[in-house]
């Protein structure tokens, strides 16, 4: 076959991993407009992988990427990027639970009910829970890098502080333009720019998505008592924080804030980090002696909150790769697999059905 020209706009997790499932049959170029890629959503994730995160729609491309994840080829990288934790979901209402195991009943993720005051001492009042064993921390800058380094081995190019200013379209092919001045010609362009994936099908004549960015919050935290190293990720099903432990007996904590906001080096609100550290201490009985770091990070969601893969429905050699939300490093295998398949490389992930992700499911 004859290879194609492929740039794609942001080498973010969704970017990198497109591109290193590339690179081996068609000539790639990433055009990332920071100073090194990940600077955004990848470099300031929660960094954990869960089959129940994102909803049931979300959850085929969670557990498709799960054995990539759990045991990489030897040839990405030498060992796994998982370790696996646990993942505890609490409620105070038992029918916000009951709702959520109803949806993942014909699912096969493994969650049973557990009685939360036996795995996390200090709850405060009546809490109800469900257990899923399977949620791990992810090594998020391994993965990240494993995966540029596969697209730098299949001949990709990586271009930074390569923000795309400039594009048009003649004769069946794209010329791309670059704030360093660089001209890129290309067959498709993959919008994979995250929080600025409308600004840039703009840019290409693309009508938008709709994919909006949203603020999450994260702290971490020192807390007394100390944090057990086998504590699992603790998440409140009803959207009112999670937290799980870092090294060093610290505590990452989240207010589980979703802002509306625009597309920018975002910085926390000092009023999410006193709610997150009063969600906190109203669930249970420890104490935040310190902030010790805190940071945020733009979720960017289409309206149905699904992410959107494939080619758009109107822009010839525009092809959508955004809109992934929280979960976009836990879904990057088979994600990326999965455009790889729409754009004629490999096949679709299993038990993934790539209409539910569509563009075309936007503009109907």
């Amino acid at each position: 076959m004859t290879r194609r020209r492929v740039a794609i706009v942001g080498a973010g997790m969704a970017g990198a991993s497109l591109a290193a499932e590339l690179a081996a049959t068609d000539d790639v170029t990433l055009l990332e407009a920071e100073a090194h890629p990940g600077f955004h959503a990848t470099g300031r994730s929660a960094a954990f992988w869960s089959e129940t995160y994102g909803g049931p729609l979300v959850q085929p491309l969670t557990t498709a990427s799960g054995p990539f994840l759990h045991a990489p080829p030897p040839d990405f990288a030498p060992q796994g990027f998982l370790r696996t934790r646990g993942e505890l979901l609490l409620a105070r209402d038992p029918a916000v639970l009951e709702a959520m195991a109803a949806d993942f009943a014909a699912t096969g993720v493994p969650i049973a009910w557990r009685d939360p005051h036996g795995v996390v001492a200090g709850l405060r009042g009546d809490w109800h829970a469900l257990w899923s064993p399977g949620c791990a921390d992810i090594d998020v800058g391994a993965l990240h890098a494993a995966y540029l380094a596969r697209a730098r081995r299949g001949g990709a190019t990586l271009l930074c502080d390569a923000r795309l200013i400039g594009a048009q379209r003649t004769e069946g092919r794209w010329s791309l333009t670059t704030a360093a001045g660089d001209t890129i010609v290309a067959d498709v362009v993959v919008n994979a720019a995250g929080a600025w994936a409308d600004a840039v099908a703009a840019l290409l004549g693309a009508a938008p998505q709709g994919i909006r960015p949203y603020r999450r919050t994260m702290l971490q935290v020192r807390v007394d008592p100390p944090v057990p190293a086998d504590l699992p990720l603790i998440l409140d099903a009803a959207g009112g924080f999670y937290f799980k432990p870092e090294a060093g007996g610290r505590l990452w904590l989240s207010p589980h804030d979703e802002t509306p906001d625009r597309a920018h080096d975002v910085a926390p609100e000092e009023i999410d980090v006193a709610l997150a550290i009063d969600r906190f201490e109203s669930a249970i009985d420890w104490r935040v002696e310190a902030v010790e770091r805190r940071w945020a990070g733009l979720r960017s969601f289409a309206p149905d909150r699904l992410p959107v893969y494939g080619f758009d429905a109107q822009a010839p050699g525009v092809f959508w790769c955004a809109g992934q939300g929280g979960f976009g490093i836990q879904t990057a295998p088979a994600a990326a697999r999965l455009c790889a398949a729409l754009l004629g490389i490999g096949d679709v992930p299993q038990g993934v059905d790539a209409t539910v992700y569509s563009p075309h499911r936007l503009s109907e």
